[in-house]
């Protein structure tokens, strides 16, 4: 295995680790709103799944980038994984997706 060829599946990698800990951040995120929302009118569910979610948000956009770039992704499929990062746990979906259609390997 070369140097370029490691890097690739390591990006692939990243990108699936990425686009499952985003889901579960939104995840989280959903179950603080309710609290909020719903339950206690407590806001400390948001107030911790907030930001590590939009951190993960933006990560994730730019793993996406960088995968079209190194894995040679078409301009459809890196649309969809943006567009798949704003419903909720679409990110997961997306990622299966192109799992199975061998987009995550060198």
């Amino acid at each position: 295995m070369t140097a370029s060829t490691a890097t690739v599946t390591g990006i692939g990698r990243l990108f699936r680790a990425v686009a499952i800990a985003e889901a579960c951040s939104w995840a989280g995120l959903l179950v603080g709103m309710f609290f909020k929302y719903v339950v206690v009118r407590n806001d400390i569910g948001v107030t911790i799944f907030g930001p590590i979610h939009g951190a993960l948000f933006v990560l994730y956009c730019v793993v996406a980038l960088v995968a079209w770039r190194m894995l040679r992704w078409d301009l459809k499929t890196l649309a969809l994984a943006l567009v798949s990062s704003i419903p909720p746990l679409m990110t997961i979906w997306f990622e299966r997706r192109a799992a199975a259609r061998g987009q995550l390997a060198g």
